[in-house]
């Protein structure tokens, strides 16, 4: 990547040029798709049903790496489950990525992606921008879901049982990154 014409926030932490560009993006890989399977592991008590922090970790993923990078990083936390490593809720394999919270899976994707191309636009670092686009990724996350969800059990019971019960939750990890990303943009930019 070129961070010349790239806003991403890790390359204003990380500056490289040339090859050592190569080595960091692999490490940020690396270490985003460790941080995307201990979240899907750890289980907050919230109100009205547990939450795991795997949204919040998609959200800072996009919004501070960039689409490239993030779409790099879910689709290798994709790969990884898909061969087996145990980096999803509850284990790995490929029935994760056929069964019925796949959706919500490949919304992260897509979610980390658009994040990321936001935030290259510089959408990470203004406090309504960075919740603007927030509110996007997590949109897509559920409607992506939601959608898949409801094709295999009706869309009634995905829109009770994967939607409605986690909107507070998403609500605090949105105000939670929207805390973090602004703030360490407006940081490094002074």
């Amino acid at each position: 990547m070129n961070i010349k014409h790239n806003n991403a926030l890790v390359n204003l932490v990380f500056p490289t040029q040339g090859i050592a560009t190569y080595y960091k993006n692999i490490g940020i890989v690396f270490f985003g798709t460790l941080l995307l399977a201990i979240s899907s592991k750890i289980q907050v008590p919230f109100w009205p049903v547990p939450m795991t922090m795997q949204t919040f970790i998609v959200c800072i993923i996009g919004m501070t790496c960039g689409w490239k990078l993030s779409l790099f990083t879910l689709i290798a936390y994709l790969v990884e489950g898909a061969i087996g490593l145990p980096v999803f809720a509850k284990g790995g394999g490929l029935l994760y990525l056929t069964g019925p919270t796949a959706g919500y899976l490949y919304g992260m994707v897509i979610a980390a992606t658009v994040m990321g191309l936001l935030a290259e636009k510089g959408y990470s670092q203004s406090y309504l921008k960075c919740f603007i686009a927030l509110l996007i990724g997590t949109i897509i996350i559920f409607i992506s879901g939601v959608y898949y969800l409801g094709s295999i059990i009706g869309y009634d019971k995905a829109l009770s049982a994967g939607l409605f019960p986690f909107i507070p939750s998403e609500f605090f990890k949105i105000a939670l990154a929207l805390f973090i990303i602004p703030s360490i943009s407006k940081y490094l930019n002074k």
